[in-house]
């Protein structure tokens, strides 16, 4: 086997499948094997995913967590598949979605994180989170 080929093999196992209804999606421990090669970017796991699933859009596929194990060759992480694009942006963190290309960061100024700091500073307990949705204009 060429030295090109071997680099680019990796395995993809998936272990505690399990369907969740609540959420709309499937959630699984994702163990990759990849002997003499570097971590794998996520979005090749996504695309491989996507095809051991069958799913139609990949951007549903959320992968996440991946640690190496000690002498590399494996790396374990979590993966979960939704229904549609819609019920990911509905149940996953922000940071996660951003992280994933399904939502853009805004960039607040510098003077503005402060002044809601200090504005959070002089209150204490649950009036200081209705103090910051009241000025952000958020209800609960």
């Amino acid at each position: 086997m060429p030295i090109g080929e071997r680099q680019s093999a990796f395995t993809i196992r998936t272990r505690k499948f399990m369907t969740n209804r609540l959420l709309s999606r499937k959630q699984f421990v994702v163990d990759v094997i990849h002997p003499g090669r570097p971590n794998i970017p996520k979005g090749e796991l996504k695309q491989r995913i996507a095809t051991m699933y069958d799913v139609r859009d990949p951007n549903s596929i959320i992968v996440f967590n991946f640690r190496n194990h000690f002498g590399g060759g494996k790396s374990t992480g979590f993966g979960l598949i939704y229904d549609s694009v819609e019920n990911a942006k509905k149940f996953e963190p922000k940071y996660r979605l951003i992280r994933h290309g399904l939502l853009t960061k805004k960039d607040k100024s510098r003077k503005q994180l402060k002044e809601r700091k200090n504005r959070a500073k002089k209150l204490r307990g649950v009036k200081k989170s209705k103090a910051d949705n009241k000025k952000t204009g958020k209800r609960r």
